[in-house]
């Protein structure tokens, strides 16, 4: 059974940071494209930012040079450190599995609200 448990969400005003980490089991982790995703009152999902699994990241132009991705294959573990934080950040965030169309897999989500 495949899980994806994201958390490090919470309440932070603007200018702060927060670190999401999600761990990931029942995948061979080290095989797929991780990826953040995040959704903002009536809003679309959207792309934050995404890590393959050979250290390629990418990310949403909103975000470049705030929230850096990592991974880290001995934990199953992928990281979102969130810089400068904005109002406009605030979504629920995502965590996302990736290895082809029938492999794909998300988190329940968390929680991040920036204000003051």
């Amino acid at each position: 059974q495949v899980q994806l448990v994201e958390s490090g969400g919470g309440l932070v005003q603007p200018g702060g940071s927060l670190r999401l980490s999600c761990a990931a089991s029942g995948i061979i982790f080290s095989a797929y494209q991780m990826g953040w995703y995040r959704q903002a009152p009536g809003k679309q999902r959207e792309l934050v930012a995404t890590i393959t699994s050979d250290g390629i990241t990418k990310y949403a132009d909103s975000v470049k040079g705030r929230f850096p991705i990592s991974r880290d294959n001995d934990k199953n573990t992928v990281y979102l450190q969130m810089n400068s934080l904005k109002s406009e950040d605030t979504a629920v965030y995502y965590c996302n599995a990736n290895l082809r169309p029938r492999l794909d897999y998300w988190g329940k989500g968390t929680l991040v609200t920036v204000s003051s």
